[in-house]
């Protein structure tokens, strides 16, 4: 319940303030935007920038592991197709 009138009590006297300082509070505004911006594009910036460097370490190993895949298929066929080409020489 004190909360509940605390914070009653604390937005009619922001109410009240802003009225009497609102000049005062579009000039504090006006230069807080600025500043606002900066910080959040140098933010985007550097989790883009983070973001980009987790996706160069994970791209060659998916890569990497499917051309591994596809090698040891190539060699398994191969493998089959000379035990066939040995089971004919033994045959004839």
């Amino acid at each position: 319940m004190k909360t509940l009138i605390g914070g009653g009590i604390a937005a009619a006297l922001g109410l009240v303030g802003l009225g009497i300082w609102w000049a005062e509070f579009l000039m504090v505004l006006a230069g807080i935007i600025p500043v606002m911006l900066l910080l959040g594009g140098a933010l985007a910036i550097y989790l883009g920038f983070d973001e980009l460097k987790d996706s160069w370490k994970k791209e060659p190993d998916e890569t990497v592991v499917v051309e591994k895949e596809e090698e040891v298929e190539r060699y398994k066929q191969e493998i089959d197709d000379l035990k066939k080409e040995i089971q004919d020489l033994k045959s004839d």
